[in-house]
């Protein structure tokens, strides 16, 4: 777990024990390490750098929004690579400069087209036909001229989850690579877009390099086909995607990706855009929980937690493996029981694992669900109304709570009733 280990019997957080953090902030919580955020970018950008690429990183916003980790990242160098005016507003107000950021998404609308283009982005990675015209059209009513990449979908299979995979022909995102050039001709003819790049993102969680490769070895060749074309493209935007280990995965290392993106891309000596997003935050977060009960039923035993699947949906939505530990240290001459470690919310969805092997845990007692940091917290929801659980950030022996909990008063004040009630 490398910056979540246990010290004199206690799962700690770098130097901040969890059990200390619990009675502080109460439970359920989201907690992220620093140094474990620091250490996945630089490994990243240093795997990069090895290979001698010209390099930009755009953290995918997407993953985990919190001002503090887009900050920590833009501390470091990176920029943004973004979905929503929300995103492009959270970005930049973390310290991003716009001229970081690209835009991407199937669905962008006008009024985010309009904002886009007076912040200054970098680009915009265009995903259809539509968007094309309506950029255009919004451009010039303003007067500007937009840069865009344009997305093509490789019809790569990235051999992941279906509901994370985009990069196929069946998929919403990107132009198929048959109409590519058609794409690139028309952009051209548009007064006011300016075609700089190739964009291409073909999955989540990609545990493979073989479909990087294949994908990545299609992009070099419509550039070069492109260019001879007479379209003047100076950059390459490669996506993100590298997957993370939850259970027994073995996902190629960053060093082995460059490599990849070396050999496939490397020839057109242009300057490339990556957009890790999991790869940077995955590990870095963990979900401590307590046990509300220890329950016995005919055949399985449950421990009802306080979490729940508004706080973590991941296991619900993808049937999610996340590791699960105690925060005291289990006594190793113990056997470990076979529980169903379930949610409250009345849902039998409600579940972070079944028939998982764990020391024996009674009323009270801590978990640590592992490797929430992304597509965690940003995914929660208030479902049974239940307030959304707090974010904390530790670094070394301090900890910020970097997202308080609200109470029910403020949930419930977000509600206006209409005139008649």
């Amino acid at each position: 777990m490398t910056h979540f280990d246990y010290k004199g019997g206690v799962l700690h957080a770098e130097d901040v024990p969890l059990d200390r953090l619990a009675a502080e902030v109460g439970t359920p919580f989201y907690l992220y390490s620093s140094s474990a955020l620091e250490e996945a970018y630089e490994r990243f950008e240093a795997a990069l750098a090895a290979e001698d690429l010209d390099y930009r990183i755009c953290y995918a916003v997407k993953a985990n929004p919190h001002q503090a980790i887009i900050s920590t990242f833009a501390r470091l160098g990176a920029g943004a690579d973004v979905v929503s005016l929300g995103e492009l507003t959270r970005a930049q107000a973390a310290g991003i400069a716009a001229e970081q950021i690209v835009f991407a998404g199937v669905g962008k609308t006008e009024v985010e087209m309009a904002a886009a283009l007076d912040a200054g982005i970098l680009q915009f990675n265009v995903e259809s036909f539509p968007e094309l015209e309506a950029l255009n059209r919004v451009a010039g009513e303003k007067g500007k001229t937009a840069p865009i990449a344009i997305r093509i979908n490789p019809d790569v299979d990235a051999r992941t989850h279906a509901k994370i995979t985009t990069g196929k022909s069946e998929n919403k995102f990107g132009i198929d690579l048959a109409h590519a050039r058609e794409a690139f001709v028309r952009a051209q003819e548009l007064p006011h877009l300016a075609p700089k790049g190739i964009a291409v993102h073909i999955g989540s969680q990609l545990t493979d390099i073989e479909p990087y490769e294949a994908a990545f070895a299609k992009v070099a060749d419509l550039f070069e086909a492109l260019r001879a074309d007479g379209i003047a493209l100076e950059r390459v935007d490669l996506g993100g995607g590298l997957g993370v280990t939850y259970r027994d995965e073995t996902p190629p290392d960053a060093a082995a990706y460059a490599a990849a993106v070396k050999r496939t891309v490397g020839r057109l000596g242009v300057p490339l855009i990556f957009e890790p997003g999991r790869l940077l935050v995955a590990e870095a977060g963990i979900l401590v929980t307590r046990v509300i009960f220890a329950k016995q039923g005919a055949t399985r035993r449950f421990l009802v937690v306080d979490a729940a699947m508004n706080d973590l949906i991941r296991p619900t939505l993808y049937d999610a493996w996340h590791e699960i530990v105690a925060v005291r240290q289990p006594d190793p001459s113990i056997s470990p029981q076979s529980v169903d470690i379930v949610g409250p919310i009345c849902e039998t969805g409600d579940t972070f694992a079944r028939d998982r092997a764990l020391p024996p845990a009674e009323s009270g007692d801590l978990l640590a669900i592992l490797s929430t940091g992304a597509y965690g917290a940003t995914m929660a929801s208030t479902y049974n109304s239940r307030v959304p659980a707090p974010e904390v950030m530790v670094r070394g022996p301090e900890f910020a709570v970097i997202k308080p909990r609200i109470d029910y008063r403020a949930l419930i004040g977000q509600d206006e009733l209409p005139g008649w009630l």
